[in-house]
């Protein structure tokens, strides 16, 4: 249940199409379920806006499918992150209406008649080709939550005209996530031309003295770009989301 389909129901028992029993028997998933090995919170949506992400790590495929099945038949967005290939193949096998998303290496599943594309304004960039994983979760998360995603990848500092080629874009974004391994140079030249919200991604690609992506998030951390805020290592999942809430429009307040 979203915020969305609670307003509704809310008002069906205001107006007396619904009663206050048949009510409570809807909402008796609410706020969450006990698995035994999980606790699925049906009530992140309504709380958040978007419903409770499966993080696949440490999780085996029957554990993810009993997750997902029950996400799927209380009617939520389903988002399992970080998915190896085996496990996916695994996990489709018992639910196959789910989507995998290779390059972001995630599993997706949408309501029946949820409405796609939505709010424009994200841009998701990568300095390389090696940043495309961290980009697709990035921007696959930002869709799901109800946005248009422009991608501009392989833009990096080795040969900044390429960015700037796309300056007439950036400068009509509300939010960009800009994901960058190596030195992280990326996100400070994007902050330091543009006006809007900047997320920047570190990410482990790069060679030795780079420390898995610790290079490139400690020089983010101290960009002199103002007003860049950095999420973890690899996290193309918290920029999107975080990207996703910016772009969101004001909370209808209701009587």
């Amino acid at each position: 249940m979203d915020r969305d389909e609670l307003r509704k129901l809310l008002g069906q028992v205001r107006t007396g199409k619904l009663s206050v029993g048949r009510a409570m028997d809807r909402m008796r998933l609410l706020p969450f379920e006990e698995l035994g090995f999980a606790t699925v919170d049906h009530h992140r949506a309504v709380r958040r806006g978007f419903p409770e992400v499966v993080y696949g790590p440490g999780k085996t495929p029957e554990q993810i499918v009993q997750i997902v099945r029950r996400l799927r038949e209380t009617g939520q967005t389903v988002l399992v992150t970080r998915v190896e290939p085996e496990v996916a193949e695994t996990v489709l096998q018992a639910e196959p209406k789910l989507a995998h998303h290779t390059a972001a290496r995630a599993l997706v599943w949408r309501p029946p008649g949820r409405r796609r594309g939505g709010r424009t304004g994200i841009v998701v960039l990568t300095a390389g080709t090696s940043d495309l994983p961290v980009a697709e979760e990035a921007a696959l998360t930002a869709e799901l939550m109800g946005n248009r995603v422009t991608r501009i990848f392989d833009v990096g500092v080795a040969g900044v005209h390429r960015l700037m080629a796309h300056r007439e874009t950036l400068t009509m974004a509300r939010v960009i996530i800009a994901i960058a391994g190596m030195e992280g140079a990326l996100p400070s030249v994007v902050g330091g031309m543009t006006d809007c919200p900047v997320i920047g991604v570190p990410t482990s690609s790069g060679y030795g003295a780079g420390g898995g992506g610790h290079a490139a998030l400690l020089a983010m951390l101290n960009s002199c770009a103002s007003g860049l805020t950095v999420v973890n290592i690899d996290n193309g999942f918290g920029a999107g989301y975080a990207a996703a809430m910016i772009n969101r429009p004001k909370k209808r307040r209701e009587d």
